[in-house]
């Protein structure tokens, strides 16, 4: 065993653990590896709690899955980082996990595409969901394969997140990332608005990926009726509001309140991720007004 591969496995042991110490993951959840060549890959094993890994319980195996050397079996969804290795030659690492608020979105179907964060922006851009895949299966690569040429970080319908990078603990960090904007998100969803970045100041921030030397694996799109090859996303989708004037633009869906008359057209509003916003007056109207029906 070389340097590279004792310092990998160091890697992947450190960064389990800190998944563990984050709450990322339970119980057995979440994988992780490192392409150590063009023909191996470093993996942690099946039914190991992340927080209790130790160098020599790491699996090393070829890029169609068999195995090289390790005592334990590799990780069962092996298969979603194979994909993602085949489709970017310049990813090294790849860290699947389940941090709570990131898979709430991804169970609640919203995707974290938002302008809302020029942190996010710049550096992991448009957060899009793959479609449900069953875990373990061949379902799971497929559903990823559209949108990992685009993207370095993914939710996976409920399921989970996935990050990908050049190195490890890039990786780890952007799972950081997905989790945090999560957070950041629902608070100001649950505080009843967002105001968006403009789609002029995520032109902007675009070009200050390059200055950054963000290495971005397609551009932004804040334009939602950007033609997309449906088996190929080519660029990252942005909610992002044209405004010649503004920076930030409020959210026209963003849960402010009206007259309680006008609850059933609320339903009518919902933005582009699926929402559905109503204040507590509009919800007791509905209320009130079904029953009426039923009555009637």
């Amino acid at each position: 065993m070389n340097d590279a591969e004792q310092q990998a496995r160091a890697d992947i042991v450190e960064v389990g653990r800190r998944l563990w110490v984050q709450g990322f993951v339970a119980s057995n959840d979440g994988n992780l590896s490192v392409r150590l060549a063009d023909d191996r890959v470093l993996t942690t094993p099946k039914s190991v709690s992340k927080g209790f890994m130790t160098t020599d319980m790491l699996v090393v195996t070829d890029l169609d899955g068999r195995k090289v050397s390790g005592t334990r079996d590799a990780s069962s969804e092996l298969k979603m980082h194979l994909e993602v290795y085949h489709q970017r030659p310049d990813v090294r690492a790849v860290v699947h996990a389940h941090p709570a608020t990131a898979t709430g979105f991804a169970v609640a179907g919203v995707p974290l595409t938002r302008a809302v964060l020029a942190e996010v922006i710049t550096t992991l851009g448009g957060i899009p969901i793959a479609e449900y895949a069953t875990p373990s299966t061949a379902e799971l690569p497929a559903a990823i394969r559209s949108y990992i040429k685009a993207h370095d970080g993914l939710l996976l319908a409920n399921h989970g997140a996935l990050a990908v990078a050049g190195d490890l603990f890039t990786a780890y960090h952007r799972m950081e990332t997905i989790e945090h904007f999560a957070k950041i998100s629902l608070v100001a969803r649950l505080l009843g608005r967002e105001h968006l970045i403009s789609r002029e100041e995520v032109e902007r921030l675009q070009g200050l990926r390059g200055y950054y030397g963000i290495a971005a694996p397609a551009p932004l799109c804040t334009d939602p009726d950007t033609p997309q090859d449906a088996d190929q996303v080519l660029c990252q989708v942005l909610e992002a509001p044209e405004s010649s004037t503004e920076r930030l633009v409020p959210d026209d869906t963003g849960g402010l309140p009206r007259p309680v008359g006008d609850a059933r057209s609320a339903l009518a509003a919902a933005s582009r991720d699926g929402e559905i916003r109503l204040t507590y007056g509009e919800l007791t109207a509905l209320i009130a007004d079904a029953i009426k029906h039923l009555r009637d």
